[in-house]
């Protein structure tokens, strides 16, 4: 998870990194592969939750509000506003896209507006995480 601050994570990394989380659990419970018990039932016997993706995210929202209180070269990179044209295409997905969505309804702006308040930018934190969503 070195790094995991800056990635982008889409449905299909998302969905790769649940099935790592699993095939990790699995090997330290020692369940092979090949025995027919889902996913539901080795969480169960091992008494988790999925925590991978929700760290991921809480380390991301942590670094993303360090990064937007400090304001230098780094938020305006995490943002977007940088002069120049953009690519042609499909736009690629951002940091902040991801994090609006994780962190509930509201736009971007609201998302960068409440990290400038500390307190309420752990409690959104804190409430997301609680959520696992």
């Amino acid at each position: 998870m070195y790094g995991c601050e800056a990635w982008t994570i889409s449905k299909r990394i998302q969905n790769k990194l649940e099935a790592t989380e699993m095939w990790f659990l699995r090997r330290m419970l020692r369940i092979p592969w090949t025995t027919k018990k889902t996913n539901e039932r080795v969480l169960n016997e091992a008494n988790k939750r999925r925590s991978l993706v929700r760290t991921i995210r809480k380390r991301q929202a942590t670094f993303l509000g360090h990064v937007m209180r400090r304001g230098k070269l780094e938020h305006l990179v995490t943002t977007g506003k940088f002069e120049g044209k953009r690519s042609r295409g499909r736009q690629r997905e951002k940091i902040m896209d991801g994090l609006a969505a994780w962190l509930g309804p509201g736009k971007v702006s609201d998302i960068l507006a409440a990290v400038k308040d500390r307190d309420l930018w752990r409690d959104m934190i804190a409430n997301a995480y609680k959520q696992g969503t």
